[in-house]
């Protein structure tokens, strides 16, 4: 098994922990920060996430991970009556609620502070489940599953947008360069925390994905699982059911 990725590697915290006083560090930067280093793709890759799950029709959505609540403000523009963007972070989630109340969504959306791996929620709560960029920082990636695998209602949807690893030249090589030196820099740049996104790559070049990722998810008791490439395979969309 390979070894567990932490923000902080002479933290003594639990990986939960180091996420959560990461994330916190790196908030008030955070929406900016990621347009740079993604060039603006992640913004195509979520709006595939919405429609996918706009074409299901939920009348209630999850956005685990929610960080500044993005995903989450952008499914408002589906059916939903009830939508709750869940993080850890207490400082993702205070800029989620300003951009929130700055477009008047407070009656559509709530920002709960929980641990997604103990989802404050009874059995077959939601139509649509969402996480971006978030699984890969689960501590223990099958307990989470499982928690969402819990409380999506039977025949609901959950889908996964995360990070995952080209695999054909010069793409394979141009990502290895790109993550393993120059997002790591431009972060430093940036951000108070230099730790953050050094662990962002790390973590991402060490989280399974494909095939491996669908088969943990299928372990887990999700159906229908299907998993399509973006851009590359620099990130990949996940699709499932309960």
């Amino acid at each position: 098994m390979a070894k567990e990725v932490k923000p902080y590697k002479n933290s003594e915290l639990k990986k939960k922990q180091q996420v959560e006083q990461m994330f916190d560090n790196i908030s008030t930067g955070y929406d900016d920060l990621n347009r740079v280093i993604s060039f603006g793709t992640d913004l195509a890759w979520r709006k595939k996430v919405i429609k996918i799950v706009k074409d299901s029709k939920p009348k209630s959505i999850l956005d685990i991970a929610t960080g500044t609540g993005d995903l989450a403000i952008a499914l408002a523009d589906s059916e939903a009556e009830k939508i709750v963007g869940l993080d850890i972070s207490a400082g993702m989630l205070s800029v989620g609620q300003q951009k929130i109340n700055q477009k008047k969504l407070q009656d559509r959306i709530e920002m709960v502070q929980a641990d997604s791996e103990k989802l404050p929620y009874s059995d077959n709560s939601f139509d649509a489940i969402t996480v971006a960029f978030g699984v890969r920082n689960f501590e223990n990636l099958d307990k989470g599953l499982s928690e969402i695998q819990r409380v999506l209602r039977k025949n609901g949807v959950f889908v996964i947008l995360e990070t995952s690893v080209p695999s054909k030249f010069p793409f394979k090589q141009g990502y290895a360069v790109y993550t393993k030196f120059i997002l790591p820099m431009i972060g430093r740049l940036f951000s108070k925390d230099k730790s953050a996104y050094q662990y962002l790559s790390e973590s991402a070049s060490k989280f399974p994905y494909g095939k491996k990722l669908c088969n943990i998810l299928e372990k887990n008791g999700f159906t229908n699982v299907e998993f399509k490439p973006q851009t590359f395979g620099a990130a990949t969309i996940y699709t499932a059911s309960k």
